[in-house]
């Protein structure tokens, strides 16, 4: 039976590393349909991504032939198959908007995702969750339960088999401990007015500016708060005419999009990371 994959590497740039990828395929079998890569001049690594279709070896024989393939070239590489969908969590406070946005394009065949769970630190979603027949957890978090409330989320995570957790404007900072353990599979999405607009009601202070572009940025969690690395971006104009409510609706049309991209092109293993930046194969 053919089987589809997808293959990621990274290491030190070379001569002959796109041959000697691809003489490797083609020794076991694979049949290359899509490839792109990358030469990073400023750090020296090479990076690539290749869709493959293969009869002979199944993934756990591929995988072992990989490893020896990828050890003198110092890669870095991940394999998946590309039938199968990836195990997701969302975590969501009391804007919708992403949420919404996520579960019809997962339902309507748009994402390779399966949201497997949405938590949330309120109940107003546990309804729409439901249509969706999602399992919907309710886990309050105060300064005084923090750790206790994310040691359950953490648990559900898990649980679930989850390779992804979107932060769908959930509205808590993750502790040190949780960014660690959601290291590379946890996609936070905010509005680009940061840092200059912090805090409640950012559009509000942008009205205030008279801002002429508003805007939003989807990027991996990590440690330092919004500053993971950037997967995609997206802005919108506005001018004078605009109110506060004109601003928020564009807004947040922007963020919906943006985090869609970017749970897709992750879902489609497109992005590798770079360090403190991606590489996108769109």
């Amino acid at each position: 039976m053919t089987q589809a994959y997808v293959l990621n590497l990274s290491c030190p740039d070379r001569l002959g590393l796109v041959h000697a990828v691809s003489g490797f395929l083609m020794e076991h079998g694979g049949n290359i349909e899509e490839a792109a890569q990358y030469n990073d001049p400023a750090t020296g690594l090479f990076f690539m991504r290749v869709q493959f279709a293969c009869i002979e070896h199944d993934h756990s024989a591929l995988s072992e032939r990989l490893a020896s393939f990828a050890q003198p070239h110092q890669m870095r590489w991940s394999l998946h198959a590309t039938h199968q969908p990836v195990p997701t969590v969302i975590l969501v406070s009391r804007d919708g908007h992403c949420l919404n946005d996520l579960l019809f394009r997962w339902k309507s065949g748009l994402l390779p995702v399966d949201i497997r769970a949405i938590i949330s630190n309120h109940r107003d979603f546990y309804q729409l969750a439901a249509s969706y027949n999602v399992p919907f957890h309710h886990i309050p978090v105060t300064a005084a339960t923090k750790a206790q409330a994310e040691a359950k989320q953490y648990e559900i995570i898990e649980a679930e088999g989850a390779e992804l957790v979107v932060l769908a404007r959930y509205m808590q900072v993750l502790s040190n401990d949780l960014c660690t353990k959601l290291a590379g599979r946890a996609i936070n999405i905010h509005h680009s007015f940061l840092p200059s607009f912090k805090g409640a009601k950012p559009y509000y202070q942008a009205h205030d500016r008279g801002v002429k572009l508003i805007g939003a940025t989807a990027h991996y969690v990590t440690a330092d708060l919004d500053e993971g690395p950037i997967i995609e971006q997206d802005v919108a104009r506005a001018d004078h005419t605009d109110t506060v409510e004109d601003l928020t609706a564009r807004g947040r049309d922007t963020e919906s999009q943006v985090l869609a991209r970017a749970v897709k092109w992750h879902s489609e293993r497109r992005v590798l990371l770079n360090g403190h930046k991606t590489v996108v194969f769109r």
